[in-house]
């Protein structure tokens, strides 16, 4: 699989562009969303990608070669 298609299907890419996404609307374009939720909303994501990279990571370093 090439290196942009499998940047395209992961999933860590996708929340990671959802989170920013959040974050312009919130922030850059004023949409009054309760901080609360707003920082809850950043921490499970960076709590989603930082796990499935640890994942990653010791899958490639489980994997022979």
């Amino acid at each position: 699989m090439s290196d942009w298609k499998r940047k395209l299907t992961s999933r860590k890419f996708w929340v990671a562009v959802a989170s920013a996404t959040f974050i312009i609307l919130s922030e850059g374009l004023g949409f009054n969303v309760d901080k609360e939720l707003y920082w809850k909303l950043v921490a499970l994501a960076l709590g989603y990608i930082f796990g499935e990279a640890a994942v990653d990571i010791a899958r490639a370093k489980n994997t022979p070669g």
